[in-house]
């Protein structure tokens, strides 16, 4: 990769449209890749940024409904729930040698994604931030910060550096680990507790925290322990003190997404904790109890 990088983002959203005006204002060529009528908005007025941490600003990026050239790279930053129909932009090979880096929530992706592009080049990444997109175009970063941890099992280091080094340069901290499978579970382990609590009682985290306290440790401390089973990490007190920690009013995605009527990512989290749990022997009966709710009240069609 050379120092200015050519960049697809695959669903300019709350953290892709974050990303890529961060990228595009750092130098880098950013191509987005949405619907039509998206596309359209972003040629016509880029993406303007809201933020306390890096400033408001707008910039200009390019949009298309299709990778139609090769890229360095190619964040997927689209929820679970869309991504079947939205990897159909990303003709395999197009990309070819190019990076896929999936912003999945989740531990079951970097699998899928290997088996439709070159193995080699699907380096799985997490994000922390509070980003959403309040119009096409528009975003809005709360959080006071945004940090990437960038995986890659089979990725050449150089490459994984080089794209470190681009959103380092460009304002997230970032940092590259060698362990995907811890990376990935330190994720899902605070994501799985906080998203599926919050979802099931519509409640925000400071009242779950408070009114299901021991509902909330039960579901930490299984978690914790399918992480341990899995290789990742296991440690339930921190990720307890890290829920104090967060203001009362916080809200997961999860929650947003079912308070709006869409698609739940009920599967990529919940679904894929139980899985992970049958595999390893490892018993989680509220983690089943609540998906098992979560999904009845979906129709019973949010987990596979």
């Amino acid at each position: 990769m050379a120092n200015e990088l050519t960049v697809a983002v695959l669903g300019p959203g709350g953290v892709g449209g974050l990303l890529a005006a961060l990228l595009s204002r750092s130098g880098h060529r950013v191509i987005c890749l949405s619907g039509e009528q998206t596309a359209e908005a972003l040629r016509t007025g880029g993406i303007q940024v809201r933020s306390a941490r890096f400033g408001d600003f707008a910039t200009r990026v390019e949009a298309d409904t299709e990778l139609r050239e090769p890229v360095d790279a190619c964040l997927v930053t689209v929820k679970d729930t869309a991504l079947d129909a939205a990897l159909a932009r990303v003709p395999a090979p197009v990309l070819g040698d190019g990076l896929l880096v999936p912003f999945l929530n989740g531990v079951e992706h970097p699998a899928a994604l290997r088996a439709r592009y070159r193995p080699d080049r699907v380096a799985p990444a997490v994000i922390r931030v509070e980003s959403t997109r309040v119009a096409p175009g528009v975003v809005e970063h709360g959080s006071p910060f945004a940090e990437i941890d960038l995986t890659g099992t089979d990725v050449p280091r150089p490459r994984l550096d080089a794209l470190a080094e681009a959103f380092a340069a460009a304002g997230p901290a970032t940092r590259v680990l060698e362990d995907e499978t811890a990376a990935l579970w330190a994720k899902m382990s605070f994501l799985a507790p906080f998203a599926l609590l919050t979802t099931r009682y519509g409640l925000p985290l400071g009242d779950v925290r408070t009114r299901h306290r021991d509902e909330l440790t039960a579901l930490v401390e299984e978690t914790a322990a399918i992480s341990h089973a899995c290789g990742g990490p296991a440690d339930p007190a921190q990720a307890l003190a890290r829920y104090d920690a967060f203001p009362t009013a916080t809200k997961s995605s999860m929650q947003r997404d079912a308070e709006a009527g869409r698609p739940l990512e009920l599967d990529a989290i919940g679904g894929a904790l139980l899985r992970a749990a049958e595999r390893h022997g490892v018993p989680a009966p509220v983690a089943a109890r609540v998906v098992g709710e979560l999904s009845d009240r979906a129709g019973g069609t949010a987990v596979r």
